[in-house]
């Protein structure tokens, strides 16, 4: 009755004669609509391969064979199979994250703000936490680290300048109050030029000094290093901890490349104390990320292998020549699909990482440069592109730049689907496209 009544009105409100048979056509078709999924799988052609707004980490078959099994099942989540009493959720992955990193200790959160914040709220509630300037960092959303900490009823000082941040800065700001010392891994933005902050491994002997816990932030986080992509590297969780850090947070859904979640590795003492916090229940994972988790920290035991089953190192990884002959294969297809009104060319383009890693490197990647065959309405051609596109049964997301439409191709592995997908097609006026479409 909604959907019959919504159709009416519609077709009131722009003074149109339906008859029976097109208004129940038009209402059932608004509810096929209403009972769609709100989830959209999409094409992430925008050449960021962690897009954060397109859900960052693909996960690997085996992350997604392990939360499947768990949907279907009575698992152990927190019952001790040999002693029949309560177990902890959290020792499901306590041994990998400390054998993969070296840490003596290791928690799970919900995602690496609520690491941080957790983190904070138990070593430094009521207390300041000394900070770079240079180092208060603003991640997707809005959200600032003078939030986090402030949420965590933290006090936030800050030490030196933007650009420059010495020892001595942080070594007269220590005092009574001091409740731990915080390094924050820039890894959206860069500072370049007269610069100077001071490295992990002084601020851990500072930091042992006086006695203070030192967390080093390391955002994104990786356990291995990104060189081997033509990538500068990244600090490692393994490296951090050498260096002296107590604490390091960091991501699961980023170049972990794993679902959502959260980690806190270091001193046994200081993770013991976080376990106790009563915030740290409402940050826990639940069980189908834990198995995923599980599974993708699994796939680190075996280096040789760990590129050809994780997506995201899958990605960064791919050879030009592969995603030049993708490109060659597809091109004659895609531009039938789009017709006469748009040329397709093969160009070259630049890929980054994405969610905040690595965030002045690019990787050299081909792609398609779409431009509209009339230029005389150049701007809104283009725009009209991206909207048909993005109304596709998945959605084909690209970019506009240098008044082209651009598909960057490093991330399409499943070529036979893309150009199904492409035969719906139509401009903005529903008109088709492709004409006949290709041979």
């Amino acid at each position: 009755m909604d959907a019959i009544r919504d159709v009416l009105d519609d077709a009131r409100a722009r003074e149109v004669m339906l008859s029976a048979d097109e208004a129940a056509q038009m209402a059932a078709s608004h509810m096929a609509s209403e009972q769609a999924s709100s989830i959209k799988v999409v094409y992430n052609l925008t050449g960021t391969i962690l897009h954060t707004n397109l859900g960052r980490a693909i996960l690997a078959e085996e992350a997604v064979e392990a939360a499947d099994k768990v949907m279907r099942n009575a698992i152990a989540l927190e019952y001790d199979i040999t002693g029949g009493g309560r177990g902890e959720r959290d020792d499901i992955v306590r041994d990998l994250l400390c054998r993969l990193t070296g840490a003596e200790d290791a928690t799970l959160v919900n995602n690496n703000a609520a690491a941080v914040l957790l983190t904070l709220n138990t070593l430094a509630a009521g207390r300041s936490v000394i900070v770079s300037r240079g180092e208060l960092i603003e991640i997707g959303g809005a959200f600032r680290m003078p939030d986090i900490m402030a949420s965590a009823g933290a006090k936030l000082v800050e030490v030196g300048t933007t650009n420059r941040t010495h020892y001595r800065d942080y070594e007269n700001a220590i005092n009574a109050e001091t409740g731990a010392l915080l390094k924050v891994h820039t890894s959206n933005y860069r500072i370049e030029g007269f610069t100077k902050s001071v490295s992990a491994n002084d601020l851990s002997t500072l930091a042992a000094e006086h006695n203070i816990p030192l967390v080093d932030d390391l955002g994104s986080g990786t356990l291995i290093g990104l060189s081997q992509f033509g990538l500068p590297d990244e600090p490692t969780v393994s490296k951090a901890l050498s260096a002296g850090a107590d604490l390091v947070t960091f991501s699961g859904d980023k170049l972990l490349g794993g679902p959502q979640a959260g980690f806190i590795v270091g001193r046994r003492d200081l993770i013991a104390n976080i376990n106790k916090n009563p915030m740290k229940r409402a940050m826990r994972v639940d069980k189908i990320r834990l198995a995923a988790i599980e599974a993708t920290l699994r796939l680190y035991q075996d280096p040789e292998r760990l590129i050809a089953r994780l997506p995201t190192y899958r990605a960064l990884s791919r050879n030009i020549d592969d995603i030049k002959a993708c490109a060659g294969r597809l091109a004659p297809k895609v531009a039938a699909y789009l017709g006469a009104q748009f040329s397709v060319e093969v160009g070259a383009c630049e890929s980054q990482v994405g969610s905040g890693a690595a965030p002045t490197a690019t990787l050299p990647s081909v792609g398609f440069v779409i431009r509209p065959a009339c230029r005389q309405h150049e701007g809104q051609a283009l725009q009209g592109l991206a909207d048909a596109l993005r109304s596709l049964p998945a959605p084909v997301i690209g970019r506009i730049k240098s008044q082209a439409f651009v598909l960057d191709l490093r991330c399409l592995e499943d070529e036979a689907g893309f150009l199904a997908n492409l035969e719906q097609f139509t401009t903005k006026d529903g008109g088709v496209g492709r004409g006949a479409g290709p041979a």
